[in-house]
């Protein structure tokens, strides 16, 4: 399992069995999205859960590296995270 994955599914008490929903549409998610992207700079906290988000790949290939969309994931994000505390 990659760090990142692992950072996230720890975070939220998953289970590599369970149903982790897309963060936006709620299918099922097959990614775990970096916000800010590796590839691109990223940040200097890359696996931070504040940088990461399940998604589905139909919302991956829509939303995730498309700059006029980062607004939008990390505040569908920050709501995530907040519930959980």
């Amino acid at each position: 399992m990659r760090i990142h994955t692992k950072v996230y599914m720890d975070y939220f008490k998953y289970d590599i069995s369970d149903h982790i929903p897309c963060e936006i549409c709620l299918a099922p998610a097959v990614d775990i999205h970096h916000i800010e992207a590796r590839g691109m700079g990223g940040t200097t906290t890359k696996d931070h859960i504040s940088n990461l988000m399940a998604l589905c790949r139909s919302c991956h290939i829509k939303y995730g590296d498309l700059k006029h969309y980062k607004n939008y994931l990390k505040s569908i994000h920050l709501l995530k995270i907040t519930q959980v505390k």
